[in-house]
């Protein structure tokens, strides 16, 4: 066995090596050795990342870009091109080296020179914005896998939508030993197999080795007898034949189900002693092995230099897909749809949506609704979903307790995806996955809901979201220890504190259905990045009487304003502002005069003016009320404040007696005014 991160136990990966760098080189293997020797001048330029996979992986990647990638290098946006996922993110400078070598603009010598450096766009795993080729954020194994179910089922679901005409392509994915080891890899891919997302072909770098040394001294399983059982086509092949490999793709184009491809590659081809080891996984190979390697494959040219006989086919199959992107722009210019089509992807809001949320949220002023907050959310959705066409849908295996399926939206099924309604299985985190995969994807805005407390199994997706920008909405619902009976496990305490410390995502935990109505606005115009709806699952009684503007976008704002100077600013969210409008009639009773502050998302509110915030919170003492740790609220608190919450987790009992045992009540607030005033 061999020794973690060691080069020894190699012997069969060298004479297997041997044997195929005896054959004659085509011309395939020439270009995908331009991959390779790119890979190794930049890690070694950088003295750190991965060469191994994109060595091992070369023959395959030639492959797939040389005949079967419908793209066009000239338009890297062209929206019905194919969509590549590298899963297997730290191989990042395969990637690089394909955009580089087919053409694509920003990604020459001199960035491929500057990898890993600081504002290149060839970071140390692909970051989705640095390169209009880089369809994705990978690195998180994994996530790239899940991701692209999304996208090849956004795909589906357009295509039903709009046809073949305007939506026909695929996505492809290169994934490796560590991406399928993963858990989501499990969700994503028997939910793929499910859905029965025929253009979705997954080349698995099937090399054996992890950072630890051989995979073997982690897992035994059957790789490809899981997929098949979550029914997915297989095929296993040498991914260093060329032909083997052509079949192969050509097999997956014409399959009726997700195809995994396993390639059995060398990682590390063509290095003298060190391939087929962990020994190339995560390091430069070093000057002498970078020489070797380069001898071996008969690659004699300065480092980051390509030679023209070379660059030529490559820029031929950059090229290649012109005019199937022309032949498409034909086919949009005399599309009935055209308007609509260009609208979603484009990301354009349709007009009315906001008009018609301003004539609902009237209606709640007037009628002032007694609702649990997942209820008002359902209400708000039976408007958006009527005013959004792009707006898609789903839950993990809670639609009844999410209320995040409208009448009419119809169901997507397997074979069949003209519905609006996802029904993602208990994969809270493949769900997360998919949705930022619809959501990259464009033209569709997906939403997804669970239990807030299930968040955690979401969060990896959730801050892969943040990361890219990707809008994404997650409806969480039974929010606190108002769930009541399901007790601890299912009520979150630390989940507002820890998910308001990433960046780039909005929290929106709403106090009532006008403010629940204003959240959904403010989640649906947010492009910039992923929401949660944080709601409850408790009725709350109306607090707002007026529904002009939209409040909630400020982040905090104050709902009830003191009669006179304040003795005390109590700031609370979602269902403990009803608490705090309730103490502070009790304390007018009594003579004392407090504002009340609803702070729906801490986010919108920390980026206000200083004097907007020093006008919400004002100089009177504070006293914070939420049913969840108190982390964080110190900031809105300053250092003299109070805060009514939690210190411990929850427990087993109706929600009333829960807040009762756990001294989140009328009567603590009230105190503690008071005692601020001593």
């Amino acid at each position: 066995m061999a020794s973690i991160a060691g080069n020894s136990g190699n012997e069969a990966a060298l004479a297997r090596q041997a044997a195929l760098l005896a054959q004659e080189p085509g011309e395939d293997r020439a270009m995908a050795n331009a991959i390779r020797a790119l890979a190794i001048d930049a890690v070694e330029a950088a003295k750190s990342g991965h060469p191994g996979m994109p060595m091992g992986m070369a023959d395959a990647a030639t492959a797939l870009y040389r005949k079967f990638l419908k793209f066009d290098a000239a338009a890297p946006d062209w929206f019905d091109r194919d969509r590549f996922v590298l899963s297997a993110g730290h191989g990042s400078m395969l990637l690089y080296a394909l955009l580089h070598l087919t053409g694509h603009e920003g990604m020459g010598i001199e960035q491929l020179k500057s990898f890993r450096q600081l504002h290149s766009p060839a970071a140390g795993h692909p970051e989705y914005g640095e390169h209009p080729g880089i369809e994705m954020t990978t690195g998180p194994l994994g996530q790239g896998f899940a991701t692209s179910v999304g996208m090849a089922l956004a795909e589906r679901m357009l295509a039903a939508k709009f046809g073949k005409s305007l939506v026909d392509h695929r996505t492809w994915v290169i994934a490796g030993d560590g991406c399928l080891q993963e858990g989501v890899s499990h969700e994503a891919a028997a939910l793929a197999g499910h859905l029965k997302l025929n253009k979705l072909t997954v080349l698995w770098d099937d090399n054996s080795i992890s950072i630890d040394g051989a995979t073997s001294m982690s897992t035994s399983e059957d790789t490809l007898k899981r997929f098949s059982a979550y029914g997915w086509a297989t095929k296993r092949i040498d991914g260093h034949n060329v032909e083997e490999l052509t079949a192969a793709l050509a097999f997956a184009q014409k399959s009726s189900k997700p195809t995994i491809i396993a390639c059995k590659t060398i990682i590390g081809f063509g290095a003298p002693t060190k391939a087929g080891t962990a020994g190339v996984h995560g390091s430069a190979l070093g000057g002498a092995e970078a020489e070797g390697a380069k001898k071996a494959l008969g690659w004699n040219h300065l480092p980051f230099v390509v030679p023209e006989e070379i660059y030529t086919p490559w820029r031929e199959a950059g090229a290649r897909g012109g005019a199937a992107r022309r032949a498409w722009l034909k086919r949009l210019a005399k599309h009935p749809m055209r308007a609509e089509f260009e609208r979603v992807m484009a990301g354009k809001l349709p007009e009315g949506w906001a008009e018609a949320m301003s004539a609902y949220k009237a209606s709640l002023a007037e009628s002032k609704p007694k609702l649990a907050t997942r209820q008002s959310s359902q209400k708000a959705l039976e408007v958006l979903v009527g005013a959004l066409p792009e707006l898609v849908g789903g839950s993990a295996d809670l639609t009844g307790s999410n209320l995040t399926l409208i009448k009419g939206m119809g169901d997507v099924l397997p074979g069949e995806y003209g519905g609006r309604y996802i029904y993602y299985g208990i994969r809270e985190f493949g769900m997360a996955a998919a949705m930022n995969g619809i959501a990259l994807h464009g033209g569709l805005i997906p939403y997804g809901g669970t239990f807030f407390v299930f968040s955690d199994y979401m969060r990896p997706a959730i801050r892969l979201a943040a990361l890219m920008h990707t809008r994404a909405i997650h409806v969480l619902t039974h929010d606190s220890i108002g769930l009541g009976e399901d007790g601890p496990t299912h009520q979150p305490i630390e989940h507002l504190a820890s998910l308001r410390a990433m960046p780039n995502l909005l929290v929106l935990r709403p106090a009532d259905a006008i403010e629940t109505a204003e959240a959904w606005e403010i989640a649906i115009k947010n492009a910039k990045g992923p929401s949660l709806l944080v709601l409850s699952r408790q009725a709350v009684p109306a607090i707002r009487d007026a529904a002009n503007g939209n409040k909630t976008a400020r982040g905090a704002y104050v709902i009830a304003e003191a009669n006179g100077k304040r003795a005390a600013t109590i700031i609370a969210t979602g269902t403990e502002v009803s608490l705090a409008i309730a103490a502070k009639k009790t304390l007018a009773a009594q003579g004392i005069e407090v504002a009340v502050v609803s702070a729906p998302c801490f986010e919108l509110f920390a980026q206000q003016s200083a004097e907007y915030q020093k006008e919400v919170l004002g100089d009177a003492p504070r006293i914070g009320v939420e049913a969840a740790s108190g982390f964080g609220w110190e900031r809105w608190l300053g250092a003299d404040g109070i805060f009514i919450g939690m210190t411990g987790f929850g427990a087993s009992a109706p929600a009333e007696i829960l807040y009762e045992h756990f001294g989140i009540t009328e009567a603590a607030i009230v105190a503690a005014v008071k005692k601020e005033g001593n």
